[in-house]
């Protein structure tokens, strides 16, 4: 990388140090990816003009570090994530704000990704495991380190997929872009070294492989919460029908017409409570996979 362009995103990141991690991430990545192709482009273009002079005139287009550093500003205030988590109503009870959440989308949306989560756990540490055992068996042979260089680097593309899908879920601000990758030397090779010494590969490895049990728990008990309250609801139709609410090794209880309001008010009451739960842990899971998945 030219030192003109490294110069300028030391200088951007300092500007946006006190910027969030993701913004901070997308910033850098956008502003390397076109300041190396107009240098390049420059070079190739016209010989003759030195490289201070070809970086100046591209930063006169692409702007300044404080001026790129105000532009991302101004677009992240405006531009929030759709589940993103907003201030209450602080006037309402506890008793409003304990059944608000039936009507909260962000719940719901927290809901979909424990469901969903085993399925990419599940995905994620497949990758994960099988990529680490064929790259150590192999890692003696040359096409070995070739193996596991694809490996490393598609770690990378792992961590901006599950972006994605928090951001979209959970509300948790993600890049959009995959993180600068500053090299000590040139070519694949230089950046693969940098990729391995990146504390955030081995994180990111961390988050895949313990995706799988974190979605077998959060799979588990949002369904069993889901189906107990479910049931517990359909409790008066299950009562026209003559079937039994529980089934348990031979015995069959049917509720009496007295007992259905009481289990549906508590199978309501639970519905509610699993909401509030899916929504906490959705914002604790996004916290943390903010933390090992972006480049801060």
């Amino acid at each position: 990388m030219s030192e003109a362009v490294d110069r300028y995103l030391i200088e951007l990141r300092r500007t946006l140090d006190s910027c969030d991690a993701a913004v901070l991430q997308d910033a850098l990545a956008d502003a390397e990816e076109y300041l190396s192709t107009e240098l390049e482009r420059l070079r190739r273009e016209q010989p003759p003009l030195d490289e201070a002079s070809a970086f100046r005139s591209i930063v006169e287009r692409y702007g300044s570090p404080e001026e790129v550093a105000k532009a991302y500003r101004d677009i992240e205030s405006r531009v929030v994530p759709t589940f993103s988590r907003r201030p209450g109503i602080r006037d309402r009870s506890l008793v409003e704000k304990f059944f608000a959440v039936a009507a909260e989308p962000r719940a719901y949306a927290a809901l979909v990704y424990l469901l969903v989560s085993l399925v990419t756990g599940t995905v994620y540490f497949t990758w994960a495991v099988s990529g680490l055992m064929i790259s150590a068996g192999t890692i003696i042979l040359v096409f070995g380190i070739l193996i596991f260089g694809m490996f490393v680097f598609s770690v990378q593309g792992f961590a901006l997929i599950e972006g994605r899908i928090v951001e979209a879920l959970l509300g948790e601000r993600m890049p959009r872009r995959a993180a600068r990758t500053p090299s000590p030397g040139k070519g694949l090779v230089g950046m693969f070294v940098t990729r391995i010494k990146d504390r955030r590969t081995w994180t990111t490895l961390l988050y895949m492989i313990v995706q799988l049990p974190l979605g077998v728990f959060y799979f588990t008990v949002s369904v069993t919460l889901l189906a107990y309250s479910l049931e517990l609801i359909a409790s008066p139709i299950l009562l026209v029908l003559r079937l039994p609410l529980i089934s348990v090794n031979g015995f069959h209880y049917v509720p009496q017409a007295w007992v259905l309001p009481i289990l549906v008010i508590a199978g309501v009451l639970d519905l509610i409570v699993t909401l509030h739960l899916a929504k906490w842990v959705g914002r604790w899971h996004g916290k943390w996979a903010k933390a090992l998945l972006v480049h801060g």
